[in-house]
């Protein structure tokens, strides 16, 4: 692994500071961030409360919301060879939008059902797999790569908060208007994010050298790329396993605070917000953090840190103010430890990256690390109706913790700052960094 000189001081996050068009973008992210937190709430309640489903039924429709990432190979793919990755994030958003304002539509009209709940949920994990696929391309085109810590943690940041008040203000929504109604809150912000998107004008990647070959093998370039290289290959295992059991507990979080521990919407929706205060520290912290531990290791503090406080949940039950403060416990000390993970892999991913493979990366990278959520979710749904809540919470916990320790034999835990950019044609060798 070679070495890499930190970034002369007062240079790091110049770009994200005084670029205007990341300030347009920031702002459109900030309030669909918002928006997906109401959803986020609202959709498993109207599966749950309004339309009475169980525990597969309802691990079902977190399943079809990230089972699109399977696919995110041949999008990125696809994304690679056109020019226009920002008018692709448009569309995304729009679609998003669309499928969510049918909810109250149905609703108001008696029809409503959990066909349609499942095809808005697939519909928006469309718009999520190739919103998210066009983005890594986007990104590095907006931030210089000595901002990629500083952008990363602003977005991040703006998650967080979203944590911190979008599931209190979604609890207070769907027992005001319904969860219907509060999932067309989200539709409007996704426009808004649209509208943000079409004010900036960026240069943009060229198409990929190679679009002209058959579209398998252009999938298989971005494939091959990530398991030669020690650090994405890493990366990769530790995501998706922690993925897997984070999407296990998620898939019945809500049916257990509210069916086992009797919490109402308000209340489940206060002690997410709550907890997720967590996210905002990790994201204030982040950057201490990674100057103190190094990047590696600060990325493998949050890889053991955002699944393990699971385990807390076991301990839920009784008094509702119990529950509540284990509830919201679990959430704070795991929002923390998620936003140490993603900024630091974020930046990390972004740097190691080739420009030519950007978007064919980040889908092959996605259809494993996503395409694990719905599986999970699956797994997670079928344990507790066989095994129980609690078991299947404490397995998530014990299990995604253990995917931290699939770092250890890489660079990762090594490396200090984020690495210099690839060149379009490099090929990683083994020990590598970069």
């Amino acid at each position: 692994m070679h070495q890499v000189a930190p970034a002369a001081p007062g240079t790091a996050g110049a770009g994200a500071r005084t670029d205007r068009r990341f300030a347009i973008f920031w702002s459109g992210q900030t309030v669909s961030q918002f928006g997906d937190r109401i959803s986020e709430l609202a959709l498993p309640l109207i599966a749950v409360a309004l339309l009475h489903a169980n525990a597969r039924q309802a691990a079902l429709l977190t399943a079809l919301i990230w089972l699109p990432n399977t696919v995110a190979p041949v999008v990125g793919a696809w994304i690679d060879s056109r020019p226009h990755k920002r008018l692709m994030m448009i569309a995304a958003d729009v679609t998003r939008a669309a499928a969510l304002l049918s909810l109250p539509i149905a609703y108001g009209a008696h029809a409503l059902g959990l066909g349609q709940l499942y095809v808005v949920g697939a519909v928006t994990g469309v718009g999520q797999t190739v919103f998210d696929v066009a983005y890594p391309a986007f990104f590095v085109t907006l931030i210089p790569r000595t901002g990629y810590v500083v952008a990363n943690s602003r977005l991040n940041m703006s998650r967080s908060l979203s944590y911190v008040v979008g599931p209190a203000v979604g609890g207070a929504l769907v027992q005001a208007i319904t969860a219907p109604a509060a999932a067309a809150v989200d539709a409007v912000s996704f426009l808004f994010s649209a509208t943000m998107i079409g004010r900036i004008r960026t240069k943009g990647l060229p198409p990929a050298s190679d679009s002209h070959l058959p579209l398998r093998t252009r999938m298989a370039a971005g494939a091959r790329f990530i398991f030669r290289h020690p650090v994405l290959r890493a990366s990769l295992a530790c995501s998706t396993t922690m993925n897997f059991f984070m999407y296990a507990a998620q898939a019945i979080v809500i049916l257990f605070a509210n069916r086992v521990l009797g919490l109402p919407a308000g209340m489940i929706g206060l002690a997410l917000g709550a907890g997720a205060v967590g996210g905002l520290a990790g994201a204030v912290l982040a950057r201490r953090a990674i100057g103190v531990l190094g990047l590696g290791r600060t990325i493998m503090l949050g890889a053991a840190l955002y699944p393990s406080p699971l385990v807390l949940l076991v301990l839920a039950g009784g008094a509702h103010g119990k529950s509540f403060l284990l509830l919201g416990a679990t959430e704070f000390l795991s929002g923390l430890g998620v936003m140490f993970f993603d900024i630091g892999n974020n930046s990390l991913r972004a740097a190691v990256t080739p420009d030519h493979l950007r978007s064919r990366i980040a889908g092959a990278y996605s259809s494993i690390n996503y395409g694990s959520r719905p599986l999970g979710a699956l797994v997670g749904g079928w344990l507790a109706t066989g095994i129980g809540m609690r078991p299947t919470l404490l397995i998530a916990g014990v299990c995604g913790a253990a995917g931290s320790l699939l770092l250890l034999p890489s660079p990762v835990p090594g490396i200090k700052v984020v690495p210099e950019p690839v060149a379009a044609g490099d090929r990683p060798g083994p020990g590598s960094s970069s």
